[in-house]
């Protein structure tokens, strides 16, 4: 079977059996400026020609991260189907107008902050960040807010997935995928 197929298919059935607020989390983790490995969780926006795509800032830390070593890891867990999926590849940014579509389809307010924030920096006046967030709610129209350029997304091409489900009987289901010689690969693991 094709991960990226069974990834598409468990993460439907997830999403059908999810009351989670944000079914589409997920935890990117990237090799931090300092050495130390860094995760954060993230939307994973969707899954697209086999890539998997996120979004955010790129002058954030997860930003200068990837642009120092683009070697990332995505983890999936879903509660209501108990299920894993743990994905290791690389990350590059995606074009200027996938990154406009996708910042278009967020909500006004998450659009203005994306504006006027920086995401990450340290804050040293709350009151005026805040002032400046409830200027923009109040002055800006949808059409007036547009992408900034430090806000863009990355598609992570992968080059392992593993799959994870969980069993009572703790004999868990392990299936990796590794991608090499142009095709996956398919390995069974010890739970």
């Amino acid at each position: 079977m094709d991960p990226i197929q069974k990834f598409k298919e468990w993460q439907q059935a997830e999403l059908a059996a999810s009351s989670v607020t944000i079914p589409k989390a997920a935890c990117l983790s990237t090799v931090g400026l300092d050495g130390f490995p860094n995760a954060r969780f993230v939307e994973l926006k969707e899954v697209l020609d086999g890539n998997f795509i996120v979004t955010g800032p790129i002058s954030s830390r997860k930003g200068l991260e990837i642009e120092q070593c683009n070697k990332v890891a995505l983890t999936c867990w879903w509660t209501a189907t108990e299920k894993q999926v743990r994905i290791q590849g690389s990350a590059i940014k995606i074009s200027d107008e996938r990154a406009d579509t996708y910042f278009s389809e967020r909500h006004l307010g998450s659009r203005i902050v994306s504006n006027i924030s920086n995401q990450g920096q340290e804050l040293e006046d709350i009151e005026a960040l805040l002032a400046a967030i409830e200027h923009g709610k109040q002055t800006l129209k949808d059409a007036d807010v547009t992408r900034p350029d430090t806000w863009s997304g990355y598609a992570i091409i992968p080059h392992r997935i593993e799959f994870f489900e969980f069993t009572d009987t703790r004999f868990h289901q392990r299936i990796l995928f590794e991608f090499g010689e142009g095709m996956w690969k398919k390995k069974h693991l010890q739970p």
